[in-house]
């Protein structure tokens, strides 16, 4: 009972370290900035998913970081796309345990395709649909700074949005000077 409770609030510590990661890099509004810091909190997760026993999602969070040194190498690159899609599956066929292992699946495909296709506000809505899988998948494994990481990503990546489409809304300011009112002058 010990290494089991060793074991759980271990994987609590690391899933804390990925929320703090998280956190930063989805409130960025660069993109390089956002994969660059995703990148060390899915090492994160994925260490957490391991602690928990959760192989599908370890496994899938392991792909991640892979997953996110490619697209930032190779943006829209479908083949590669494709590729990453069909390891996720083989990571998820090999490791599979039931059930439960279905929301770490999706959230493992949907963020591939988003990283990989989209960008700006598309690519965090869909990075925004994978965080709630996410959610899911932390829940299932017991994961409560997990699930609590990936709730507040979801949020981070909502508000994220909201700001980036306020500065698309922003009206530009001319530069030549307002004329002046002939009456006053």
């Amino acid at each position: 009972m010990e290494e089991i409770g060793f074991r759980w609030l271990l994987g609590q510590g690391v899933s804390l370290l990925a929320l703090a990661l998280c956190l930063v890099a989805f409130a960025s509004k660069r993109d390089d900035r956002l994969f660059a810091l995703l990148l060390f909190a899915n090492v994160a997760f994925a260490t957490q998913f391991a602690l928990f026993q959760s192989w599908v999602a370890a496994g899938i969070s392991a792909l991640i970081v892979l997953r996110i040194a490619l697209v930032r190498r190779f943006p829209r690159h479908r083949a590669i796309m494709v590729g990453m899609l069909l390891a996720t599956l083989v990571v998820a066929v090999l490791t599979w345990s039931g059930l439960r292992d279905i929301p770490a699946l999706a959230a493992g495909l949907l963020g591939t395709y988003g990283m990989f296709m989209l960008r700006g506000i598309p690519m965090r809505a869909t990075l925004a649909a994978a965080a709630l899988c996410w959610v899911a998948s932390n829940l299932l494994a017991g994961s409560i700074g997990g699930t609590i990481a990936e709730s507040l990503i979801f949020l981070t990546n909502v508000v994220t949005m909201l700001r980036l489409r306020r500065d698309t809304r922003l009206p530009t300011i001319p530069d030549t000077p307002m004329p002046r009112d002939e009456a006053a002058g």
